[in-house]
């Protein structure tokens, strides 16, 4: 009895330890099942934080301009989920910026494929299209982008420029002026500015500049604009209060092409003394030398202040500089003149009119010339010539009356020799 309850009790206890084992490997199985769901998602976790991690790498050397470390990061961040739309555009913008057109394409093409709302895809394939040359397609990838992106209005900014080269300014200015919450951006104030002027709209685009100036104070670029605008709507104080402004900055002092305008400002303000240190600035080194403008400027701000040995060195320089060029027989014309030689003038002036026939100005200088010398007669078909190009030019007109007035008072008879008459 002792030995079959004994049996019994073994046969329980391995039930027991079957049940056991049946429960624990139930158990195991279980958690077997919900250790691999999390370490798949852990895996899944990582992998994205990885892809992210890539990408910010790549987008830093991007910036920082090294493409082929930028590019092998992008890759790297792929290789981990290339299902993300940022990263190909990234890669887009770093082939084209290798100049790799072909890839860049592909790469904005997949981009829009994984998601076809995708701004940034849509963009950067404008710019793809701008720098081929299509403006047609870079347009409406620009517009599709500012449509999916109606606030941001870089996007409309980038479209509107694009029918401007397009020749469309109109409808680069309406497309503008309805955007939503466009008013108080300075790119678009400027790009506003922009079409103004090409439509010869001068006083508008100071308008557009100004505002645009106001948004964005510490913009250079904006203030250059209102600047030329200011010189083209002959606001020469404003102006030169701004390029003072620009030029005081260290990173703008040595800039030749503000120094001109400043210059040019100046000497419009009647202050020329001071415009002729800025060209004797212009013209002292070794660019200067060839800086033909900056001698161009010096020998009349030199002939204004009677300053004959600046305007002679400065016409020498002209003429050796640009033989095919006016203005450094002209120069020569007026030095001559200052030292009354007016004959030597005159033959300078006719080279002048050699070398730029239709300059009403020069065939008018050269009537001056000619009623200094008293060769009535020859001045008159001169100033008639000059008045004829320019029919508007009152002082054309007044000389031509002066020239009729001098022959009637000679009784009608043209002089044909400096202080004689037939």
């Amino acid at each position: 009895m002792f030995a079959e309850r004994m049996n019994r009790i073994g046969m329980l206890a391995l039930a027991g330890t079957a049940a056991g084992l049946v429960l624990l490997a139930s158990g195991c199985a279980g958690n077997g099942g919900y250790t691999s769901e999390h370490a798949s998602l852990a895996k899944q976790k990582m992998s994205i934080m990885k892809a992210a991690t890539e990408w910010d790498m790549a987008r830093q050397a991007f910036l920082a301009g090294d493409m082929d470390k930028a590019i092998t990061k992008v890759d790297s961040s792929m290789s981990y989920n290339d299902q993300v739309p940022k990263s190909h555009v990234l890669k887009g913008r770093i082939l084209l910026e290798k100049g790799d057109i072909g890839p860049a394409i592909e790469s904005l093409r997949t981009a829009e494929a994984i998601d076809p709302n995708f701004v940034d895809a849509h963009y950067y394939m404008g710019v793809v299209h701008e720098r081929l040359g299509q403006l047609e397609e870079a347009y409406a990838e620009f517009a599709l982008a500012s449509e999916l992106d109606g606030y941001n209005p870089d996007y409309a900014v980038a479209a509107a420029e694009m029918l401007v080269d397009l020749g469309r300014l109109g409808e680069a200015q309406a497309y503008l002026d309805n955007g939503p919450s466009f008013e108080h951006h300075p790119g678009v104030r400027q790009t506003l500015g922009h079409i103004a002027q090409m439509q010869g709209n001068d006083d508008l685009a100071v308008s557009m500049f100004e505002e645009a100036r106001l948004l964005a104070p510490s913009d250079d670029v904006v203030l250059e604009d209102l600047i030329r605008a200011q010189l083209a709507t002959s606001r020469f104080r404003e102006a030169e209060v701004n390029l003072a402004g620009l030029l005081s900055e260290e990173e703008h002092a040595s800039r030749r092409d503000l120094q001109h305008m400043r210059a040019q400002c100046l000497m419009e303000l009647d202050r020329p003394v001071e415009a002729r240190q800025t060209y004797f600035s212009l013209t002292k080194d070794q660019a200067g030398q060839a800086d033909i403008e900056a001698w161009i400027g010096l020998g009349n701000v030199s002939y204004v202040l009677s300053d004959a040995r600046s305007l002679r060195r400065s016409a020498s320089r002209v003429v050796a500089l640009a033989p095919e060029r006016h203005e450094g027989y002209s120069l020569t014309a007026l030095w001559f003149r200052n030292q009354n030689d007016n004959q030597s003038a005159l033959e300078s002036a006719r080279d002048a009119i050699s070398a730029a026939p239709s300059d009403a100005s020069l065939i008018a200088f050269e009537g001056m010339l000619l009623m200094e010398m008293g060769k009535l007669g020859e001045a008159r078909q001169s100033l008639a010539s000059a008045a004829q190009l320019e029919p508007g030019n009152q002082t054309f007109r007044q000389l031509l009356g002066d020239v009729d007035e001098l022959i009637a008072n000679n009784g009608g008879v043209f002089a044909t020799e400096q202080g004689t008459t037939d």
